[in-house]
Parts: C-alpha cells; sequence; structure tokens
C-alpha cells in the first residue's frame, strides 16, 4: 500500500449512548481516529446483490491497519456517513477493506 494511493481522509467514529435531559436514550457518535484512506467505488449491483439493499451506494475504502474497528462504527467521508457492513483484512494486519454502505446516498 503505498501512500500516495491514500488520496483521502475519513474519521472512523464509535456510537455511544447517553440519556438527554429529558430520559430519552440519544445516539452520539466519538471520533477513535483519522485516517488517510484510498476510496474505491464497488460495483452497485455486485455489492448490494448479497445484501438484499438497493438504492444506496457501496463504497470500499483501503487504508493502514487499525486495531478495535468494528461493524459498529461508521466512516465520515467528505462530510457523507457510511455504515460499515464488512472489515476486510490485508496481509498480516498490513491494511484493511472496509466495505460501507453510504447513508443518505443520492
Amino acid at each position: 500500500m503505498r501512500a500516495g494511493s491514500l488520496d483521502r481522509v475519513i474519521t472512523v467514529q464509535r456510537a455511544n449512548e447517553a440519556r438527554d435531559e429529558f430520559g430519552q436514550v440519544t445516539q452520539t457518535y466519538a471520533t477513535i481516529a483519522t485516517l488517510r484512506a484510498a476510496k474505491i467505488q464497488a460495483s452497485t449491483t455486485e455489492f448490494l446483490q448479497g445484501a438484499g439493499i438497493q438504492g444506496e451506494a457501496a463504497v470500499i475504502f483501503r487504508t493502514r491497519w487499525l486495531d478495535g474497528l468494528t461493524v459498529r462504527d461508521r466512516v465520515l467521508c467528505e462530510g457523507i456517513a457510511h455504515d460499515i457492513k464488512e472489515l476486510k483484512e490485508i496481509g498480516r494486519r498490513k491494511g484493511i477493506d472496509i466495505r460501507t454502505v453510504a447513508r443518505n446516498a443520492q
């Protein structure tokens, strides 16, 4: 993985649940890492066909290994939130492919 190909800055966030002043459970996100990544656009039909989801943009981010990353986390890139659907290790913890589906994709 060459540094020059990591042309995007992504933020990995983890969900936290807290109660507001009315006692309602609200979900907030805390940043756990800011990373350089390569954005790889996946074929929509190929990626989403197995998941059974339609009308959403599938994106794969390739970045250096981040320990502790789970599918419950999310990725922010260029102001768009992406839900993590799958994580694939590259080599022996050299890198990671983060398969995501963008929220509110147009």
